[in-house]
């Protein structure tokens, strides 16, 4: 097989600008071969080009819902990016002979793109978090980096919301035309929330980003560099939350390790 046949036959079109997207296949899940660099840049080509996607920031315990839901799956193996937010998706893809896959994790994501945004003049849009958060999210940011422009926020109530409400807060984000919006609601609600809003939002992308509003605004702590590094990442956040998490741990760890022994990660075709 040819070099060009090769590239082809372990990669998919993502309607990314810069070129293709390889995937791997983590439990029929299909995972972004990137890094963070990649994928600013590919943040920035879709913002350029006036391309609209959705991006998916999975760990562990995201893909195992996903992957158990049909419409999910789908949400994830067709978005502009679905990202390897924790270091087991990393190893899986290595696994697989990607060794250029690295991790790109909500918090770290949010804290680059916002440097970047503040140069490139990217405006934002902040939709999740309890009262008050998406607020504070947006002040701590402006005050890192002034030239950041913000165009609005929105932290909705703990229940659906009504074909009216929700029609409003639409007509409320396409108004303050923001090119990025970060949903902050938790997997699996947040990408349930970008898919039924893709084809209504106007900004080019929508991407959840789970707990990152509360660890930038200081409601959660981070585990150390080198637990994050280490995979250990999640026993730092078992021991801070032992009675909500243990059992997306202690459970989910398990059905991830025997899942990629049954079904070994490969590229996608």
């Amino acid at each position: 097989m040819s070099v060009e046949e090769t590239e082809t036959a372990t990669s998919t079109r993502s309607g990314d600008s810069n070129g293709w997207d390889q995937r791997v296949d983590v439990l029929g899940i299909h995972v972004s071969v990137t890094d963070m660099d990649d994928t600013v840049e590919t943040f920035a080509g879709w913002i350029a080009a006036g391309e609209r996607h959705l991006v998916c920031v999975s760990d562990m315990n995201a893909l195992l819902h996903a992957r158990a839901d049909a419409e999910l799956t789908e949400v994830y193996n067709t978005s502009g990016l679905t990202l390897a937010d924790g270091m087991p998706l990393v190893w899986a893809g290595k696994r697989a002979g990607f060794d250029r896959m690295a991790r790109v994790c909500g918090p770290d994501l949010i804290e680059r793109v916002m440097a970047e945004a503040a140069e490139r003049g990217w405006s934002q849009y902040f939709y999740g978090g309890a009262d008050g958060v998406a607020e504070q999210l947006r002040d701590n940011f402006v005050a890192k980096h002034p030239s950041l422009f913000v165009a609005g926020t929105y932290s909705p109530p703990y229940r659906a919301l009504s074909a009216e409400e929700d029609a409003e807060i639409v007509g409320k984000i396409n108004a303050a035309g923001p090119d990025i919006v970060w949903v902050g609601l938790g997997a699996p609600k947040q990408e349930r929330w970008m898919a039924e809003h893709r084809d209504r939002l106007d900004a080019a992308i929508l991407i959840g980003v789970g707990a990152a509003f509360d660890f930038h605004t200081g409601r959660l702590d981070r585990a150390p560099v080198w637990m994050q590094k280490a995979g250990l990442e999640w026993s730092y956040r078992l021991y801070k939350e032992p009675r909500r998490l243990w059992k997306r741990y202690l459970l989910g760890i398990p059905r991830f390790a025997a899942g990629i022994l049954l079904r070994p990660p490969k590229p996608v075709s």
